[in-house]
């Protein structure tokens, strides 16, 4: 996984560093949709000399660049996904618990929708659904 992320940098222009390396191994191994703060700790846990400012820089070049996208939960928290192929999420509001969801016939049903149903003055880039519900124990 780290050496298509090495490619994807410098795909994208970027230099790899031991920062950059460091903060996305801490969102890949954290695997759970972690927030910036989240983040944060790892990252300091296992790497104490990176600054704060250091990550939040990263975590929004990431972001600008595409190997990163933000999921915001209902709580109006941001967290980050490395998973950046199209893709919709379960939400439980109750746990603040995040899971993908991939679904190959909604995205196209949600697609074709809107191909037909075009939206007046507004060019859709993007269409992520987040299901809000609450997981079985």
């Amino acid at each position: 996984m780290i050496q298509t992320f090495i490619h994807q940098l410098k795909e994208k222009g970027l230099k790899v560093t031991p920062q950059r390396s460091a903060i996305y191994e801490a969102i890949v191994k954290l695997n759970n949709h972690p927030t910036a703060e989240n983040i944060i700790d790892y990252v300091k846990a296992n790497y104490p000399n990176i600054s704060v400012g250091t990550v939040y820089k990263v975590l929004d070049t990431f972001v600008e660049n595409g190997l990163l996208k933000k999921v915001k939960t209902e709580k109006d928290i941001m967290r980050y996904d490395a998973f950046t192929k199209n893709h919709h999420h379960l939400y439980c509001a109750e746990t603040d618990r995040i899971e993908d969801f991939e679904d190959d016939k909604l995205t196209e049903m949600i697609t074709n929708y809107f191909q037909t149903h075009k939206i007046k003055n507004f060019n859709i880039q993007d269409i992520k659904l987040q299901i809000t519900g609450k997981f079985k124990k």
